[in-house]
């Protein structure tokens, strides 16, 4: 039989801890270091920017290995990392451009392998949900990061649509603003990843202003 704790003793469980900075201090507030964490949103939203403007949070706690299967090296690609000053990370945040479960393997076995990964996209990977389980259950170290298509306004496909329902932090991306939909949720639950597209998008910048029934309650 599993032992059983007491409140008292789950509370005093010492969690592995981040908050990140930035715009995204105010969206999601403290986050565990450790777990999934799930972007979806339709394309031309601006999910990618949003991710990498997570991980540029990130870097500050540990390395990030971005793999960039729907982009790969492209211009779009370069263009974002320029916009969010990735090189700046310096070794922190590493791009490849292709992903096999072996290649993954043998990078996060190494003593200085990633402590944060992020798969672009989930759909990509052909990855199926016992794959999933497995990969997090034996990295439970770990921070995985999936970004997902979405179809209306559920993730696209039944894999992605279960490890939505896992991710303990769940961003929206819609109109280039994030909306953190999950158990981590910061002052204000969302934040603006590119102005003018928000603008354009939004009619305003005005982070209160952002918030209606049929963008954010229907998910």
């Amino acid at each position: 039989m599993n032992k059983s704790l007491s409140a008292k003793q789950v509370l005093s469980i010492q969690r592995n801890r981040i908050l990140p900075g930035g715009i995204w201090e105010e969206c999601v507030g403290e986050i565990d270091r450790h777990g999934t964490v799930f972007f979806w949103g339709n394309s031309g939203n601006g999910k990618t920017s949003a991710v990498v403007s997570f991980c540029k949070e990130l870097c500050a706690y540990g390395r990030v290995l971005y793999i960039s299967l729907e982009e790969g090296f492209s211009l779009s690609m370069q263009n974002t990392i320029r916009r969010f000053s990735m090189q700046d990370c310096g070794s922190q945040f590493q791009v490849i451009d292709h992903y096999s479960a072996e290649d993954l393997e043998e990078r996060l076995s190494k003593q200085r392998g990633p402590e944060f990964i992020v798969f672009d996209s989930f759909q990509y990977t052909q990855m199926r949900y016992a794959e999933y389980i497995s990969l997090k259950e034996r990295y439970r170290n770990k921070m995985f990061i999936f970004v997902s298509h979405a179809e209306g306004r559920q993730p696209a496909g039944r894999a992605a649509r279960s490890v939505k329902y896992d991710a303990g932090l769940k961003i929206w991306v819609e109109g280039k603003v994030a909306f953190s939909l999950g158990r981590f949720i910061g002052n204000k639950g969302k934040a603006i990843i590119w102005k003018e597209g928000c603008i354009e998008y939004w009619g305003t910048d005005n982070i209160e202003d952002i918030k209606s029934e049929k963008k954010e309650n229907k998910l």
